[in-house]
């Protein structure tokens, strides 16, 4: 097949007719020529408002013999690179038990997968509900404010992404195409092929959903099994080697290797570790509020007069400060909603969520500061405790509900009400002084930032704009440390994913729990 970048279509003329002209017209050949073509990648190019473009590329197999395309001397038509995804060999070293994972999150689920495919029948231990379970308790925490301790937005099958707007999108450098064959997995399991190719994909977490209960299904029948409710209590080491696990304080599994994909807010497991000798570091991450705009005033200030022509609009935003310190948006969520995401009673931390279509009305997005050691603390738990400290004035200040503030009264700490949308939250809200919650360096990063952000996009720092908090649970507080295998200081444990401190979202913790898997492969023989 031949591969062609750079294919400019026309937003008011996106179809399949004008991608097959302008593939031809590109090849230099007729159309009947054209056997198949296949989107590899589609992105929308808004830098001219006026000349708004999608540009594509394709994989195309033609009827005539392809060797031609060297002669076009193009560096956008080449042929189409080998990007399969291999499984390593097995190794030969004696698998004595069967590999546990700890944790049923995109990394949980995608070490359990590839292990499972394997034939390596992995036990995966998850602390909260199934998805069927835990759907109907937040929904009930969201109306109710009744908290489940182990089936929340944050605990349970799926891990706390399967509550987000489900981005898909990744930075990382990815050689081996970890990449690929997650996202064919999701799709396999019943997620749109659009996320295939699209620049910026997302699966919303309606969609999410019925993907986890699918991938759990084909790991159950590959001979993986699940324990639900099933919470890490004890690991037993002997001479830094792992021996044995405990689950729920009373059933104790003799066990060989454990996958750590705990997510970054099992801190009762951080504690465990660190009792356990288990080498960790504290490390960076970033806490500020949730700001909620019509989504209609997005989609203006990115795509002007064309905005009704295009899918709902997306922003990223940094800024440094005077002070030098970063602010940013983070896991910005189209079309969707400011949602409770607490697991810890008498605290409060908000998340952002959208379903696949985006159709909410609304848009919002976390605007953190980054915070590292130097902030809270040098000590391992620290950014642990400087996060829980945070949603416990969160909870205050808002009397257990979310804590909600217009921009006119952070920004002048003059009071200025404004009407609210129950449509923008999931989740009870209370008006509340933000400056009583986040550290005065944080303020005074946010009242810098903001202002410039909306230099940026026209109607970001509207008297009537809301923030909402508190955005603490950004990334993971401390880093697991494992060497080149994987494997921590105490051998037969490896850290995964987000909570680990080597991830930062759905594709990246799906990728590391993938990474682990390959290590274990390429150590023992199954058989």
């Amino acid at each position: 097949m031949i591969r062609l970048r750079q294919i400019k279509i026309d937003i008011l003329n996106d179809t399949p007719e004008e991608l097959l002209t302008k593939i031809a017209k590109k090849l230099k050949v007729s159309k009947n020529k054209i056997n198949d073509y296949k989107i590899n990648k589609k992105a929308i190019d808004a830098r001219k408002k006026d000349n708004i473009k999608y540009i594509y590329e394709v994989d195309v197999s033609l009827t005539i013999n392809e060797e031609f395309i060297t002669k076009l001397n193009n560096p956008d038509i080449f042929k189409t690179p080998d990007e399969r995804y291999i499984i390593p060999q097995k190794g030969c070293e004696k698998l004595l038990n069967r590999i546990i994972i700890v944790g049923s999150g995109p990394a949980g689920l995608f070490a359990a997968y590839l292990l499972a495919k394997q034939g390596y029948k992995p036990l995966i231990i998850e602390r909260g509900e199934k998805i069927e379970n835990r759907i109907k308790d937040v929904e009930k925490f969201w109306q109710s404010n009744e908290l489940k301790k182990n089936s929340n937005v944050q605990f349970g099958e799926g891990g706390a992404g399967t509550f987000s707007d489900g981005k898909l999108n990744t930075t990382t450098q990815d050689k081996l195409f970890r990449h690929k064959i997650v996202l064919e997995t999701f799709v396999t399991c019943g997620a749109p092929q659009d996320i295939l190719y699209l620049q910026k994909p997302h699966i919303g977490t309606d969609k999410l959903r019925q993907v986890i209960v699918t991938l759990r299904k084909k790991i159950i029948k590959m001979g993986g099994e699940f324990f639900f409710n099933s919470c890490l209590t004890n690991i037993f080491i002997e001479n830094d080697i792992l021996k044995a696990i405990e689950i729920n304080n009373e059933k104790v599994i003799p066990c060989q290797n454990l996958i750590l994909a705990i997510g970054h807010s099992a801190r009762d497991t951080f504690e465990l570790l660190k009792d356990k000798n288990v080498l960790m570091q504290p490390k960076p991450f970033a806490v500020g509020v949730r700001i909620i705009h019509p989504q209609k005033l997005i989609n203006e200030a990115q795509y002007g007069q064309f905005y009704k022509n295009l899918p709902n609009a997306s922003y990223k935003l940094t800024y440094t400060t005077k002070n030098n310190r970063g602010v940013y948006s983070f896991c910005m969520c189209p079309g969707g909603y400011v949602v409770n995401a607490s697991s810890e009673e008498k605290s409060l931390v908000v998340n952002g969520m959208s379903n696949y279509k985006r159709d909410n009305k609304y848009a919002n997005s976390a605007i953190v500061v980054s915070v590292g050691p130097k902030d809270y603390g040098s000590n391992v738990l620290d950014g642990v405790n400087f996060q829980r400290e945070l949603e416990q004035k969160a909870y205050k200040v808002g009397q257990g509900l979310i804590p909600i503030e217009t921009w006119q009264s952070f920004s002048s700490n003059q009071k200025y009400l404004s009407n609210i949308d129950k449509e923008a939250f999931k989740g009870q809200t209370r008006w509340s002084k933000l400056n009583e919650i986040l550290p005065n360096y944080v303020v005074d990063s946010l009242l810098e930032a903001i202002p410039e952000f909306a230099k940026k996009i026209k109607g970001f720092a509207n008297i009537d704009t809301i923030l909402a908090a508190v955005e603490s649970r950004t990334s993971s507080p401390i880093k697991i440390v494992r060497d080149a295998n994987y494997e921590a200081n105490i051998k037969g444990i490896y850290p995964c994913g987000e909570g680990a401190g080597y991830a930062g979202g759905i594709i990246t913790s799906a990728i590391d729990g993938v990474k682990v898997a390959e290590s274990l492969i390429k150590k023992y023989d199954n058989k």
